[in-house]
């Protein structure tokens, strides 16, 4: 259980972080919370540091409680900060130079985002807009040098990440240029399950807000392919849909799609 304080009412707002509550409404700008310290340190990423290492970082930074759809920072907008996320999920777009949008990332608790600095650039490659609400600290980007020296496994866990992520792009760019839709919907939806999925009695749960249209900017398809996919995994029983819900009920079945041994459409 996460327990923030938000900091700008009068009376102090309790909040069980745990329940998602989505009631928000207010600028994430103005909405502020005091994180503990556990808090950090139950992340992997922090795991190994010290208490007065954690207090150092924290003191640098700035914490927000932010609403579902809000733009945490746009494309091509100078890389100002980079960020963590604490609960919550969060979508990384792109527009293609054709005008086409993508969503290049799902951004999970735990992660490090928005990091231009070490990637050599000083705007943002994509825009991160939260799925859900969630729990962001931020620093500015030129503490990044000091925030990697002064932290060595910070700085070998944000290579991890850098790495862990072009592998997953060149897997996406494979899929998309050797496999047919369904396929690649399959492997989508099996990496979602793997990442955000919750156990429920019936299946595995993505534990954030997902929509059809969502599906096909991950795989580059469009909105009437997905949904017809989708459906037909439906009545075949691999997976239940619903308004922004999707609960896989047939995880070695949706592996096996996936791998091209059988095919469900």
């Amino acid at each position: 259980m996460i327990v923030l304080y938000c900091e700008d009412t009068e009376e102090a707002d309790t909040r069980d972080a745990h329940y998602g509550n989505q009631g928000g409404g207010q600028s994430p700008e103005r909405v502020q919370v005091k994180i503990d310290r556990s808090v950090i340190r139950s992340l992997a990423l922090f795991a190994k540091m010290a208490d007065d290492e954690l207090d150092g970082l924290l003191t640098h930074a700035t914490s927000r409680l932010v609403p579902p759809g809000e733009a945490i920072f746009e494309q091509g907008q100078p890389a100002t900060h980079f960020f963590l996320l604490i609960h919550g999920r969060l979508k990384v777009t792109q527009v293609t130079h054709d005008g086409q949008q993508i969503i290049v990332r799902v951004v999970h608790p735990g992660d490090l985002f928005g990091f231009a600095r070490a990637l050599q650039r000083s705007d943002y490659p994509g825009t991160a807009t939260t799925a859900a609400e969630s729990v962001i600290l931020s620093w500015q980007t030129d503490l990044w040098p000091q925030f990697v020296e002064q932290n060595p496994h910070l700085a070998v866990s944000a290579m991890q990440t850098i790495g862990q992520r072009l592998e997953e792009a060149h897997t996406r760019i494979r899929e998309m240029s050797t496999q047919e839709v369904e396929r690649r919907v399959a492997h989508a939806v099996l990496r979602l399950s793997q990442q955000a999925g919750r156990k429920e009695l019936d299946g595995i749960r993505i534990d954030f807000p997902i929509s059809r249209q969502d599906i096909a900017e991950m795989t580059g398809t469009t909105l009437h392919t997905v949904s017809r996919i989708l459906s037909s995994w439906e009545s075949k029983g691999l997976v239940q849909g619903g308004r922004q819900k999707l609960l896989v009920c047939n995880l070695p079945g949706l592996a096996q799609l996936a791998e091209g041994e059988v095919s469900q459409v």
